[in-house]
């Protein structure tokens, strides 16, 4: 395990491994540790020396911090000026049956995105700079602390998400916003998904601001909120805001949604419980390496993907994202061409397989489908910042859908 402590110790190590041509896995905190393809390389580099807020000003809602900073060191920072990080960063740990400490750095190299995302946009939406070490050694620096500088924003972007395949991150600068104030969810009981992608939409189509919208079906309604929830399927609508709106605006939603079955409403901090289970993926974390899948889609379609999956294999879900998001597990095998079939079949999207056992993962790409031009894209960007091909190799291979 290296652990440079500075920018220049880091630029060394990944040079001399260039000069060699000898592969590096890149890491955060090792919270995903067991996620995508199986990575052959002998040595790791981990940001978790590269600690430490280097600027923050409550005022400018802009935030500059090295990648290994802990998150939590982050989120308490925001916490005492009633700042947040809006995209609602997953924590994998439990999922994943990691023991690791997540780091911004790990946080933003994942493009990790909560709830909200299909409102305040994804972990990337929210990054404004970034400094990073490339395959040869070179230090880089893109972006700003301003806002509306798009200086580099093509390279800011293009880091966001790559999991440590294009560069290692030293640095992230990222915009934060106000918390909100209270929260109310929103219960609609008894439906079945079709009908809960139908609520959803219309729930979201209501000037009501709706932050978050889930559905959580029988067979996992039990692992959310102690199993307190309804019985039956539970589709979940969030409001956010001032005590005063909240309450207007869930009385509104509220008489919209009776047209669709029993509602019933949850407070402030019942709702903080459920809303972070729903991040977090509560009812996979189960202790086991069972298949589980993440597709996004198009929010009317994934119902149908679900449905047409359980005809041939063992495979429970839920949503989030208004139906976008489907957090899938497998009972036993992956399924994966019959996955993949299927959401080409209802319009295109993607799975990505974020935990399995070491057998499965060697032989089932984790980042799939992806179009031939965009794998000849990735592949011209990765020869471009990383030459020798020394980052994460066999991380993010997948074939290309023909």
């Amino acid at each position: 395990m290296l652990t440079p402590a500075t920018e220049t110790e880091a630029s060394d190590i990944i040079r001399a491994h260039a000069e060699i041509r000898t592969p590096i896995h890149i890491r955060g905190g090792g919270t995903r540790a067991g996620f995508g393809n199986l990575v052959n390389a002998a040595a790791t580099l981990s940001s978790s020396g590269l600690t430490g807020i280097t600027a923050y000003n409550p005022a400018e809602m802009v935030m500059t911090a090295r990648a290994g900073t802990p998150v939590a060191e982050i989120e308490a920072a925001l916490a005492a000026n009633g700042q947040g990080m809006a995209f609602e960063p997953m924590d994998h740990r439990a999922v994943m049956g990691t023991t690791g400490t997540p780091t911004i750095g790990g946080l933003f190299a994942v493009n990790s995105s909560g709830p909200r995302r299909f409102t305040a946009g994804a972990a990337r939406d929210h990054l404004l700079g970034i400094r990073f070490v490339n395959g040869t050694g070179e230090l880089v620096k893109a972006g700003g602390r301003v806002m509306k500088n798009v200086t580099g924003l093509d390279l800011v972007k293009l880091l966001a998400g790559s999991y440590g395949t294009l560069g290692f991150l030293t640095e992230v600068t990222f915009k934060v916003l106000p918390t909100p104030k209270t929260t109310a969810t929103i219960l609609i009981s008894g439906l079945e998904d079709e009908t809960a992608v139908r609520a959803m939409a219309a729930a979201m189509s209501m000037s009501v601001e709706v932050s978050g919208a889930a559905h959580l079906p029988e067979s996992v309604r039990g692992r959310f909120l102690g199993s307190t929830l309804p019985e039956g399927p539970v589709t979940v609508l969030r409001l956010e805001g001032l005590a005063a709106s909240v309450a207007v605006r869930a009385d509104k939603l509220e008489a919209a949604m009776t047209g669709f079955g029993p509602v019933t409403r949850l407070g402030a901090d019942e709702s903080e419980v459920l809303w972070r289970e729903i991040r977090d993926v509560a009812p996979y974390a189960d202790s086991t390496d069972r298949p589980l899948w993440r597709v996004s889609m198009a929010p009317s379609r994934g119902h149908e993907l679900v449905a047409g999956l359980r005809l041939r294999a063992g495979v429970d879900a839920f949503y989030d994202w208004q139906g976008g998001l489907i957090w899938m597990r497998m009972e036993a095998d992956p399924e994966a061409d019959i996955l993949r079939h299927g959401i080409r079949s209802l319009g295109g999207g993607h799975a990505t397989l974020l935990r399995a056992n070491p057998e499965i993962r060697t032989a089932t790409p984790a980042f799939e489908p992806q179009s031939r031009p965009v794998a000849l894209l990735s592949e011209r960007i990765r020869g471009k910042l990383d030459p020798h091909g020394i980052f994460n190799p066999g991380l993010m291979t997948s074939g290309v859908s023909r």
